[in-house]
């Protein structure tokens, strides 16, 4: 059967997941294919690091644009604010699920925010002292206020 997982693999995923959920559910590692699985394990770990930088990113971005892209303000706040909520719940609900991709996201959070300033900036003026602390930004009632 080990085979036959390993061509279901690249034929179904979705079967070959079922197939090693009942494998691992019977407790018939015997049949498992083990290097398939390691590797879905480690996409899986891969994937909520994106996410994570993904929505850290998008957080940073709209932060910054309620803080100082003041021709653009007035009109776009509301969905800009409604923005930082959905992706501050989203960063929230990733570390909750996995608390330990928060040292992830310590490490990793002042390159996220440089190369976000980095992008805004084509758009609008940003002042070189525009950093904004990880603890601030992830603040429920935090909007860029100065």
């Amino acid at each position: 059967m080990n085979n036959q997982l390993k061509q279901l693999y690249y034929q179904d995923l979705n079967l070959w997941r079922q197939k090693i959920i009942t494998a691992i559910q019977n407790r018939k590692l015997e049949n498992m294919d083990w290097d398939n699985l390691i590797e879905e394990i480690n996409d899986m770990g891969a994937s909520e690091k994106r996410a994570l930088r993904s929505y850290t990113k998008r957080l940073i971005e709209h932060i910054l644009k309620l803080k100082y892209w003041k021709s653009e303000r007035e009109y776009n706040q509301r969905g800009w604010k409604k923005e930082v909520v959905n992706f501050r719940e989203e960063i929230k609900s990733i570390l909750q699920e996995s608390p330990s991709l928060n040292s992830y996201l310590q490490q990793n959070y002042l390159d996220w925010h440089q190369k976000s300033v980095k992008a805004m900036h084509q758009e609008f003026t940003i002042p070189d002292d525009s950093f904004v602390d990880l603890e601030i930004i992830m603040t429920d009632d935090y909007f860029g206020e100065i």
